[in-house]
Formats: C-alpha cells, structure tokens, sequence
C-alpha cells in the first residue's frame, strides 16, 4: 500500500502540470504507472472512466488511487485532482478579467496546442501498443474505434463498444 501523502503529492503535481484531463493522461502514466499501478490496470482504469458519466480525470484519480490504497487512496486521489484546478481557475478567473482584451495572452494559449497533442499521441500510441498483445483482433478494434471517431461517434459508445467486442472476440 502506497503512502497517502505519496498518492496525494502524485495527484496534486499532475493537476498543476497538465493543461486538461485529456492531456492529464499522458503525465498520469508516467506517474502512476509501475508505481502505483501496472499498465494493464492503468489501461483499464482509462477504460472504465471513459464510459461512465462524469469527469474522465476524476474518475481515473479515484480508479487508479483506490488500486493502491483502498478507499482512502481513492478519496486523497480526488482531493489531489480537484484542489490544484480549483485553486489555480480562482486565482486565473481574478486575473483574467483585467486581462482579457491582451493578444499576448491568446498568442500563449494557441501556443500551447500542439504541445498538448502530441502529448495525447504519445500517450494513446503507448496505450495503443498493447493492442500487439491482444493479436490482430486488439488492432482490428482500435482501427474500426479510429474509424468511428473520424465520423464522429460518441467517445463513450465507441469505448463501450469495444469494450463489449473485447469480450465476445479476445478471449
């Protein structure tokens, strides 16, 4: 079991240093993964918060925080995703209401998108990797979830959906 203040510190440094629960994930796996969870759990956890209703970063703080200590690192899992955002967006709203009207300030925030997708791609390859595991059915699913995405599916049902062929082709 994983000290608490470990999992909380965790928890806390991610949500400082990631810009949006998406691009949480790649700074997530690099944090979490062989320390407090395997890749195969992390997989999971990313899984199971994607098809749930609710906030995906949240849910995957208190999956991957319950995997290592229990209901308590679930709860200290939360409060370290949620305390840093809240803070830092109570400070921003403050500033940028003085701000709002500065080019420099749209200049930084269109700077910071292609930074945070690659991000997403290195961390969705990584992810996507295992597939190899799952043989020519695990890339058959991720290329028709691909597909899906393209033409716009909801997220949700494609993850279910392939949760659901998971189950029925990979055995």
């Amino acid at each position: 079991m994983e000290s608490l203040l470990e999992i909380l510190w965790i928890f806390v440094k991610v949500n400082l240093l990631s810009t949006s629960g998406p691009a949480s994930v790649g700074l997530l796996y690099q944090e979490t993964v062989g320390k407090l969870v395997t890749e195969g759990e992390f997989v999971q956890a990313v899984g199971f918060s994607s098809v749930l209703p609710g906030s995906d970063a949240i849910q995957l703080a208190m999956y991957i925080g319950y995997a290592a200590a229990g209901i308590p690192g679930g709860l200290v899992a939360m409060v370290g995703s949620i305390l840093p955002p809240f803070l830092l967006i109570l400070g921003a709203v403050m500033v940028l209401q003085r701000l709002r009207r500065e080019v420099w300030l749209s200049s930084f925030v269109d700077g910071l998108a292609p930074a945070i997708a690659v991000l997403m791609m290195v961390t969705a390859w990584k992810i996507f990797e295992r597939g190899g595991e799952t043989g020519l059915l695990g890339w058959g699913i991720g290329l028709v979830s691909l597909v899906a995405m393209f033409l716009n599916a909801p997220a949700r049902i494609v993850v279910l959906a392939a949760g659901l062929l998971g189950i029925f082709l990979i055995q």
